[in-house]
């Protein structure tokens, strides 16, 4: 099984700015390399047949992704209209601002077959692509953003993957998101 990185992910992961909520010390080519040397401590199957969650245990200094909200730091909450690209239609996404969580225990890349990123409008020459990382405490799934699930049922033209919403999932989701943010700096 062979691994490459998305165009996708490396913006998002290893942005030229250098910003601290992406994953540090590593450059995104050491970062496949390492993937694809190093057998994953778990796999954990994805939302859709096409996409897996390989556990690596953080070789890195990364902070975890998300804060519990709390009545000390509910004040810190902020809000905002964004894209992920220039082509995407901007959506409510909301983070704290003044907390650095503790460096994060595991590295979540989220894996993309081939198949499914072809039809997404992205070739790689690699069985598996990586679209995103998850940075966390545990060697768990962080639940997927209400908002991810339901930009995936729209469709590829809306930046989706053409996934059909599931309820349950996203209301297990939307419990979990109710009393986490991510964060920034």
């Amino acid at each position: 099984m062979s691994i490459a990185m998305t165009p996708f992910a490396r913006a998002r992961l290893f942005p030229r700015d250098g910003r601290i909520t992406a994953i540090q010390d590593c450059t995104a080519e050491a970062f496949v390399q390492r993937l694809n040397d190093e057998p994953p401590l778990r796999v954990i199957d994805g939302y859709a047949p096409f996409c897996k969650l390989h556990v690596h245990r953080n070789w890195t200094t990364t902070r975890g992704s998300v804060v519990a909200i709390t009545d000390d730091n509910r004040h810190r909450l902020r809000s905002a209209y964004e894209a992920r690209t220039k082509e995407e239609l901007p959506v409510l996404v909301r983070w704290f601002e003044g907390i650095e969580p503790p460096v994060a225990n595991f590295l979540v890349p989220i894996l993309y077959g081939r198949e499914q990123l072809a039809k997404e409008g992205t070739a790689i020459d690699a069985d598996w692509g990586i679209v995103g990382c998850l940075y966390t405490m545990e060697a768990e799934e962080i639940p997927m953003v209400p908002i991810t699930m339901m930009r995936n049922a729209l469709g590829v033209e809306e930046g989706g993957s053409g996934v059909a919403l599931d309820r349950e999932a996203y209301r297990r989701s939307v419990e979990f998101w109710e009393r986490h943010a991510n964060w920034r700096p």
